[in-house]
């Protein structure tokens, strides 16, 4: 039986999960209604971004696992790269 992430990863081609990652770096703010998580991982130069409804705890140190996809954002002119996660866990 495929666990979840395989699910994901088997339906969506572009989707990628990623086991075992330390978080470097963790930073929330408020966007509307939202709050947006960036996270910077160890061995990684890319933000991976999500959203949730409310605070979340502080993840830096911690060992994750991620389901995201490549997509680019439009800062300030330059256009840059970043990760959208869909699903996180606490490894």
């Amino acid at each position: 039986m495929a666990s979840e992430p395989e699910k994901l990863v088997k339906k969506h081609a572009a989707l990628t999960h990623s086991d075992m990652m330390r978080v470097t770096s963790h930073v929330q703010r408020e966007a509307g209604e939202w709050i947006v998580n960036t996270l910077m991982l160890d061995g990684y130069d890319v933000p991976f971004r999500y959203k949730r409804k409310k605070l979340y705890k502080n993840l830096k140190g911690q060992r994750v696992n991620l389901t995201y996809y490549p997509t680019s954002e439009n800062i300030a002119g330059i256009q840059m790269e970043i990760m959208n996660v869909v699903r996180i866990k606490i490894a």
